[in-house]
């Protein structure tokens, strides 16, 4: 990963020197101007990840700059501005127009370290809190403990460090931005920023100007890739993404340079690319609708996110996330998933796999009027009627003993309801069980006899 790139602007040439020596000493990359006009023109060529800025400059001053630079599109790095003839208005001023702090000359050495140590980290934690506001309730890490999990995140481990680009399929709602993260996390590149690109997303008028960024009349808006400078761009949906805009990013790729929009000199970049679809690259690339190189490009590390259906034996471990995230995040009612409950999640396909299940998740919290999920909740939401479970006398042949007994004594006790109209004595003498140890029974299976009951009457 590269070094944190810092542009120092100070029209005093001891003091360039000196912070120069001093931050590169510290293994940062660091640019150095004396006055506005050269500042301008370095920020054109290269993003810095931090500015240091002097009040004081014979052209423009500090503040100006300082204006200048957050009213074109906002300030996309942290500012720390200095002054030997600082004010409280001034440093007032400085925060208002979005400084990160200000330092009062003569410069501790100390101090400055510890600022720019401070404001970098600011500048993470700021964008991994935009991702989690993105991300909502989902998943932080890739959750399950099946073979299929576990073989997934193995691979995604054993390839975090490798700069190689990494092509990530599998059908929508499957998590794959959550690997894309957890590759990044687990890598070198983890201190750098992650930036998610929904290639769907980018205005259709002007593509290239988000992820290329725009030069216009000296002034500089940044893209996703230099944003992503040193650390990872994840472009999600890349399918997605036209045929210029593709040839385009195949030779920023290659080169690990490109023209802004609107530019006259090359930018270079190190990041990594982590790209995703859920259709079949390889099918658009046959039809003409994707390029041949760019998909040989990409698919060097190729990752599958397996459908939920193929890793049923994750769905508890999922449940419980999205329970305890809704409960604590967004102040939902904790219910409590019976057995028989988490059974017939487990039995329904989930065309669209985890984020269906979040979805429905919630679902049950918000609309649930009781202390425990039954299951006649989750047929209704289902659109499934009591008789159109598959095999009701005789289920789960492919599923685990257990689960298999559970989902028996739940037919099987539904039968026996139906047959004597919903009377649980009449059916405990039938079936030869203690009448208050099938109450709880019933209870456990999420079975209402009392529905059963009104259900014969009609």
């Amino acid at each position: 990963m590269s070094s944190a790139h810092i542009l120092v602007v100070d029209d005093e040439p001891d003091i360039r020197s000196l912070l120069k020596e001093i931050l590169e000493d510290e293994g940062f990359d660091v640019t150095i101007a004396e006055n506005a006009a050269e500042a301008r023109e370095c920020r054109r060529q290269r993003r810095p990840d931090l500015v240091l800025l002097d009040i004081w400059m014979p052209d423009t001053d500090g503040l100006s700059l300082l204006k200048e630079w957050s009213e074109d599109n906002g300030l996309d790095a942290p500012v720390i501005m200095m002054s030997g003839h600082g004010t409280v208005e001034t440093a007032v001023e400085a925060t208002r127009l979005g400084a990160y702090d200000f330092i009062e000359k003569p410069l501790s050495i100390a101090k400055i370290l510890v600022t720019v140590q401070r404001a970098l980290e600011n500048a993470t934690l700021i964008s991994e809190n935009l991702g989690l506001k993105q991300r909502a309730a989902g998943p932080v890490d890739p959750i399950g403990s099946s073979a299929a999990m576990e073989k997934l995140r193995g691979n995604a481990r054993r390839i975090a460090d490798h700069k190689t680009s990494v092509f990530i399929s599998g059908e929508s709602g499957t998590g794959k931005e959550v690997i894309a993260r957890y590759i990044h996390v687990c890598g070198r590149r983890s201190e750098g920023r992650f930036v998610n690109v929904n290639v769907a997303g980018l205005a259709r008028e002007n593509p290239d100007a988000e992820l290329f960024g725009i030069e216009d009349d000296g002034k500089v808006s940044f893209g996703s890739l230099e944003l992503a400078n040193g650390g990872t761009l994840f472009l999600k949906d890349i399918a997605d993404m036209d045929l210029s805009t593709q040839a385009r990013l195949l030779n920023a790729l290659e080169n690990q340079t490109f023209l802004r929009v609107g530019g006259r000199e090359l930018v270079t970049i190190d990041i990594r690319i982590i790209a995703s679809t859920r259709k079949d690259l390889l099918e658009l690339v046959r039809a003409g609708e994707f390029r041949e190189d760019l998909f040989y490009h990409l698919n060097v590390l190729p990752l599958i996110a397996p459908p939920l259906r193929e890793r049923r034996e994750d769905i508890d471990e999922l449940i419980d996330f999205f329970l305890d995230s809704f409960v604590e995040k967004a102040r939902l009612p904790r219910r409590t998933f019976p057995p028989a409950v988490r059974s017939r999640l487990k039995d329904h396909d989930w065309p669209g796999n985890i984020r269906e299940l979040e979805n429905f998740v919630q679902r049950l919290l918000i609309l649930g009027s009781s202390d425990s999920v039954e299951v006649s909740e989750i047929n209704a939401m289902l659109g499934i009627g009591p008789e159109a479970h598959p095999n009701p006398l005789f289920p789960g042949f492919d599923l685990p003993l257990r689960e298999a007994r559970e989902q028996f004594e739940k037919a099987y006790l539904e039968h026996q309801l139906k047959a004597f109209n919903g009377s649980v004595s009449r059916v405990s003498e039938r079936v030869g069980i203690e009448r208050t140890h099938l109450y709880r029974k019933l209870r456990s299976l999420g079975i209402d006899p009392k529905q059963i009951k009104e259900a014969s009457k009609e």
